[in-house]
């Protein structure tokens, strides 16, 4: 286990402007590394362990305060509740992928080997670069790295317990793990918007569908852009501007127009068949007969053939039926 803080002091005695110590310390040996930065931040944080994996491989777990770099206080997505697992900072992810415990602290005390090595370089470290005439951060880390931790190493570390080194080997593409990820939802146009760019994905992946689909947008700590889609790397290429959009002219749809009679030149209207088998049907009056049959008579004029059953019924009636 590896202890991690950032110890902010007044190091250069006013000849710069404040700034932070970040400190590793070994639980087991008590070997130090220590960088200087001008705010305790996540990518200060890459960097520190970074330069301890280097140097003696990626440690078991790190103990840690409870900073919001190492500790989120939001809520978890929808998809983080429903599978159990609380919301995580960049520094947390990054921790999980590189199999790296990530502990926090309830209290300064309790990492009390690395709160009683800063109070030692608050006292040591700042005489060391007065006298050296350090004033800037590029000179007093290349001091730190050179000279400085060398010698605090070799008087203080002590043999651990165990000669055995659990270190873990640095995995292969472990400096992709110690970046910013997010998740973006590709646009119709093939494009992904993240911090006010836009990136338009290669005619190669439109064979993928992912329009309306989650892509993985990581920055690494040099600048550059990685866009990935289930472990595999996007190729795209950045805009510079914001692409057009093509709006589709609306076609109003018509209402529906109700039945309308033919006019009066209509082919329809011309034709004799209906006319003069209305005027067959038709007495005058406008009243039509229907014979027996509760049937029109026969273009010859002669009755319909009446069916059995319609005979019973008018024969049980004893009228004709009339109808208009």
């Amino acid at each position: 286990m590896v202890q991690l803080d950032g110890s902010h002091h007044d190091w250069f005695e006013g000849r710069r402007a404040p700034c932070v110590l970040m400190v590793m310390v070994d639980d087991a040996t008590n070997r130090v590394w220590a960088q200087f930065f001008e705010a305790e931040t996540t990518h200060a944080s890459y960097d520190m362990l970074e330069g301890w994996a280097r140097r003696y491989g990626l440690p078991q777990s790190l103990y840690v305060d409870r900073d919001s770099i190492y500790r989120c206080e939001g809520v978890g997505s929808i998809a983080e509740q429903i599978a159990g697992k609380r919301p995580q900072t960049q520094f947390g992810r990054a921790m999980e992928k590189l199999g790296v415990q990530l502990i926090l602290a309830h209290s300064p005390q309790a990492k009390g080997r690395v709160e009683r090595m800063n109070g030692v370089l608050q006292d040591r470290l700042v005489k060391a670069l007065r006298l050296a005439g350090i004033n800037d951060l590029a000179a007093a880390n290349a001091y730190l790295a050179q000279t400085y931790l060398p010698e605090l190493n070799q008087r203080f570390q002590v043999p651990a317990a165990s000669a055995a080194d659990v270190h873990q080997a640095v995995p292969r593409g472990w400096q992709e793990a110690l970046s910013w990820e997010v998740e973006r939802v590709v646009q119709r146009d093939w494009t992904v918007v993240y911090q006010g760019r836009w990136y338009q994905l290669d005619r190669a992946t439109a064979g993928l569908g992912l329009a309306g689909q989650k892509v993985t947008v990581r920055r690494l700590r040099d600048g550059r852009i990685q866009l990935e889609r289930g472990g595999v790397k996007l190729q795209w290429r950045e805009l510079d501007r914001r692409p057009l959009r093509v709006r589709v002219p609306v076609v109003p749809i018509r209402p529906a127009v109700g039945r309308q009679k033919p006019a009066a030149n209509h082919p329809w209207r011309l034709q004799r068949i209906g006319s003069v088998r209305k005027a067959r049907q038709r007495r005058p009056g406008g009243v039509r007969r229907v014979g027996i049959s509760g049937r029109p008579p026969l273009r010859s004029g002669l009755p319909a053939s009446p069916t059995r059953r319609t005979e019973n019924n008018h024969r049980a009636r004893g009228h004709y039926r009339l109808s208009s």
